[in-house]
């Protein structure tokens, strides 16, 4: 746990609200994203003929893989969310498909996030630090960066964090990302709490850290799960006010900015 003050000894800091990232800060993935994908693949396809549409496999996903890869790389740079159902839509009008029901694409996406969502697990410290904060008269939130929201709070029911929250925005709904500060003050107006009062906790610096910054927000970087190539490529760049390992560090580290020691 560690404090970064800008100007010499930190004065005394309270938060009303904080706002918490969702993968990787309250849950984890337990399982290896390339060795998932195929099985994604398989079920997204199998999901859609089941439904009747006569794809070409091979075709179909070669396309879908490369769309999903285009937009990822833009929205990074955009911070503009495109939802998967906006993908899987425009490649099934590519090959022939131009008017799916909504039930049926509803339907192929929870068939390819069910396989995801097996992998995904509780932090051990979350439910007991939420439970603390609650208890002491913190407001919590939460804003993941997503590409379907239907997806994100399935994960918060799997795994019974939703009660904690009094507003949980997902960019796939909202239609930008995190770092806009946009999602960061939506959040908060909806509280009716003021960023300068308001702390933000996450893993990824391009997103959680420089977000808060973009906000206003005092920001609190996780780094349980934050060795990534991503993260290091801002680590000199995107700086967070204090650094925690794990959740489990969190109430003691706001007791020591309450204090200003």
């Amino acid at each position: 746990m560690q404090i970064f003050p800008s100007q010499g000894i930190a004065a005394p800091r309270h938060f009303d609200g904080l706002i918490f990232d969702a993968g990787s800060t309250l849950i984890y993935f337990d399982a290896n994203w390339t060795e998932t994908l195929p099985i994604q693949d398989a079920a997204l396809v199998d999901a859609l003929q089941t439904a009747g549409l006569q794809l070409d496999r091979e075709a179909f996903l070669s396309r879908f893989r490369t769309q999903l890869q285009a937009y990822y790389a833009e929205r990074e740079s955009e911070f503009i969310e495109y939802t998967t159902a906006y993908i899987l839509r425009s490649v099934l009008t590519e090959q022939g498909f131009p008017e799916i029901a909504d039930g049926i694409v509803q339907y192929a996406l929870g068939a390819l996030y069910a396989v995801t969502q097996a992998h995904w697990k509780t932090e051990p410290e979350a439910h007991a630090t939420l439970e603390s904060l609650r208890l002491q008269g913190y407001r919590l939130g939460l804003i993941s960066n997503a590409g379907d929201d239907a997806d994100v709070q399935a994960l918060l029911d799997q795994s019974d964090l939703r009660p904690y929250f009094e507003v949980i925005l997902t960019s796939a709904a909202q239609g930008i990302r995190k770092p806009n500060p946009q999602i960061f003050w939506s959040a908060l107006e909806s509280m009716a709490i003021k960023p300068s009062q308001a702390a933000m906790i996450g893993d990824t610096l391009g997103a959680d850290i420089l977000g808060a910054k973009n906000a206003g927000m005092y920001s609190i970087w996780i780094t349980r799960h934050a060795d990534t190539p991503a993260n290091r490529a801002h680590a000199d760049t995107i700086l967070p006010d204090a650094m925690i390992a794990h959740l489990g560090e969190l109430t003691q580290l706001l007791e020591q900015l309450k204090s200003g020691s």
